[in-house]
């Protein structure tokens, strides 16, 4: 974690494509992180069910298909941006992730980086286990 961000890289021995899926696909979101019915189209409204955190509004920003999305994530709430990255490289992929604008000047923003900073590394692994299923 850096200033107001969560930034991680993980490198999966899966094409960019399966990678893809897995992050902008419904049914395996929801296999690894949390249902919501994201769609891979830039101002895509969509809402994620984060269990004992009720549901999260979301708004897609970006898109560059196969290669790239970002996300408002928790509008009215967090406020905050996810941005996926995949890079090609021999053997697989590398995921660069990016969790950031927390408002680190309140309770709120303070709890929500110190405790997604400690859930995103095993969520990221979770991908992989999902993707080895599935080749």
């Amino acid at each position: 974690m850096t200033d107001n961000a969560i930034r991680l890289e993980r490198r999966y021995p899966h094409p960019a494509a399966a990678v893809w899926a897995a992050l902008t696909t419904p049914e395996l979101l929801a296999r690894w992180w949390a249902p919501g019915n994201i769609a891979p189209v830039a101002g895509h409204r969509f809402t994620m069910d984060m269990d004992a955190w009720g549901q999260q509004q979301c708004e897609v920003l970006a898109v560059d298909p196969g290669k790239s999305i970002s996300f408002l994530f928790s509008e009215g709430q967090l406020d905050t941006t996810i941005a996926w990255r995949l890079e090609p490289v021999e053997g697989g992929t590398v995921l660069h992730f990016e969790h950031a604008g927390f408002q680190l000047d309140t309770p709120m923003g303070r709890h929500a980086i110190e405790g997604m900073g400690n859930g995103w590394p095993g969520l990221l692994t979770r991908i992989d286990g999902l993707l080895a299923e599935a080749a």
